[in-house]
């Protein structure tokens, strides 16, 4: 075959296309199962020596392979919506232990190194070397300088544990193939999990995680002379817990906002103006006026579709005192359907506002959330106006703040204190004993 010892990566469809166009009334298609037979017999007897992959023996505590995996493709959902995350997938080369984590965002910094250190608590030890891939994904939308923040993050992570960090080649995935292999043996094990469930579904994040986390365990038991082996080969974990945060700042707006990463995030509006250190973690973010913690989040997670958008993450409870002051602000405002606590107050206002006036609409919703933040009944409120929607009616703010702004907390009372005074005359006794029966060590 001329074009195949010319150029041997020539499929069989190409070739039959190709001897088709040379030969219209000498080829059918119906020839291309035989052709390929032959062009696969071709290369194996002449063809050129092709890549091939070696058996590696692993000894017991040396190599903890992680990396993370896309799983959207198991179909889980968090109260009926889509859910699309990744896990970091850790995994011993020897005895095959596992960890997986599930993770919110990307494939970061911050993801890596929180997963990581819970990984190396629950296994208990220390393995000497720490290998990932290329983890291209983490770096790829940084700056140079934000590139150089993260190495030196992960270059003093692996040294908080004393490992040391290898990486695979980039494109070179079969150099991982200790953790590519078993990242679809996990997925099918939790798809059929799901399976057997019966639902995809999960309440909140953390039901998700602790489900994970008891699937993964199991797994681990079925090898647990194995890993009770490995064990005795791991180094003890250091006494202290690493850094498995990324460090930024931002300054509180005349909003009451924060921008973190193209998320807008309220905070309370005593912090107005000022520059706010925050800890970003995979899943929330810390903020810290100097070192006093001031405000904490969960995080915002950048939507594929729309990854140039701002995102909101706003608690009622930082403006409902400005809303109150200023309700007009409610009927054009930018972050309005973030600011529902839950999905009964966002049917009240739209209730209010199919009533057409909307001026009303916006003060009652205003001292809604108001009477809801500053008598702490966001849940008895919701409630009743969960009835009030069932039966049709519209809210009446003074109504529900007679009935509900009773539950608003007293201001704390300081305990009574009752000193009693001792008696006077106990010191007499003192004068009553004379020097010459006082202790030897009392005249010196």
């Amino acid at each position: 075959m001329p074009l195949l010892r010319a150029e041997p990566s020539l499929k069989a469809l190409t070739l039959l296309g190709d001897l088709q166009e040379r030969h219209p009334q000498g080829f059918e298609d119906r020839l291309l199962r035989t052709l390929q037979r032959r062009v696969r017999e071709w290369r194996a007897l002449h063809g050129p020596a092709v890549a091939i992959c070696f058996p590696q023996e692993h000894p017991p505590g040396q190599t903890l392979i992680a990396d993370f995996t896309v799983a959207d493709e198991l179909g889980v959902t968090l109260g009926g919506a889509a859910f699309p995350h990744r896990l970091l997938h850790a995994r011993l080369s020897c005895s095959g232990w596992q960890f997986a984590r599930v993770v919110l965002g990307g494939e970061s910094f911050t993801a890596l190194a929180e997963g990581l250190a819970m990984a190396l608590g629950a296994l208990g030890g220390v393995p000497h070397e720490l290998r990932t891939d290329s983890l291209s994904a983490a770096y790829r939308n940084l700056t140079a300088s934000d590139q150089a923040d993260v190495t030196v993050a992960y270059a003093a992570f692996c040294s908080h544990f004393a490992m040391r960090a290898t990486r695979c080649n980039p494109g070179e995935s079969q150099e991982n193939g200790s953790i590519e292999s078993p990242h679809g043996h996990l997925k099918d094990r939790l798809d059929q999990a799901l399976r057997l469930r019966g639902s995809r579904d999960f309440t909140d994040v953390p039901t998700y995680r602790r489900w994970v986390d008891v699937l993964v365990e199991k797994g681990n038991a079925r090898r647990c002379t194995a890993v009770s082996q490995e064990r005795l080969h791991l180094r003890p974990l250091p006494i202290h817990a690493p850094v498995t945060w990324t460090v930024t700042t931002a300054r509180v707006t005349t909003f009451s906002t924060i921008v973190v990463r193209k998320g807008v995030y309220s905070v309370p509006s005593q912090l107005k103006g000022h520059q706010l250190t925050i800890h970003l973690y995979d899943d929330r973010l810390d903020c810290f006026l100097g070192s006093t913690p001031v405000h904490s989040s969960p995080r915002l997670a950048r939507q594929s579709d729309a990854p140039d958008r701002h995102r909101y993450r706003i608690d009622y409870r930082h403006v409902a005192a400005g809303l109150r002051q200023k309700p007009g602000a409610l009927l054009h405002l930018a972050y309005r359907d973030a600011l529902h606590p839950t999905p009964v107050y966002r049917a009240t206002w739209d209730s209010l506002m199919a009533a057409g006036d909307k001026r009303h609409a916006c003060r009652v919703y205003a001292g809604l959330l108001y009477l809801a933040s500053d008598s702490d009944c966001q849940d008895a409120l919701e409630a009743r106006l969960a009835s009030l929607l069932a039966a049709g009616h519209l809210p009446v703010l003074a109504t529900l703040e007679a009935a509900l702004g009773v539950l608003r907390a007293a201001p704390a009372q300081l305990p009574t204190q009752v000193i009693t005074q001792h008696e006077l005359s106990s010191y007499d006794e003192l004068f009553s004993t004379t020097w010459a029966t006082a202790p030897e060590e009392m005249l010196v």
